[in-house]
């Protein structure tokens, strides 16, 4: 089951959060169709959220066809996203690479830049 991580310095609302979290367990495999997200209330009681917020985001991913709502029995992954799961030799070597760049002095935020400059010079002609 996913748990949800609420940064609320990062400026990015809530519910999106979520919602971007949700997403990250799809394309990783952490989620598969069938899968039962956890209650509003499970979230609210571990991250202090109101659970509107919670909701809304049910409601995005539903609206994107990735989750069904089930009256009486929960919220349910309808379908994954992506092809790279948690356990990817590519992830191994992507570990491998952040454990460097931190050995070599570089915080979170200068691996993030690195990382995406890298990320949009390969993947630039994708997003148009």
């Amino acid at each position: 089951m996913v748990e949800y991580r609420i940064d609320r310095r990062s400026g990015v609302a809530t519910y999106v959060q979520i919602v971007q979290q949700t997403k990250q367990a799809l394309r990783l495999g952490l989620l598969e169709p069938g899968d039962k997200l956890p209650t509003a209330r499970e979230v609210v009681e571990a991250t202090a959220i109101n659970p509107n917020t919670v909701l809304k985001a049910y409601r995005e991913l539903e609206r994107e066809g990735l989750v069904e709502a089930r009256r009486g029995l929960g919220t349910f992954v309808r379908k994954s996203l992506g092809a790279a799961p948690a356990d990817s030799p590519l992830r191994a070597e992507l570990d491998a690479w952040a454990a460097r760049a931190r050995a070599a002095g570089l915080d979170h935020d200068d691996v993030a830049a690195l990382f995406t400059a890298v990320l949009e010079e390969h993947f630039k002609g994708d997003q148009e």
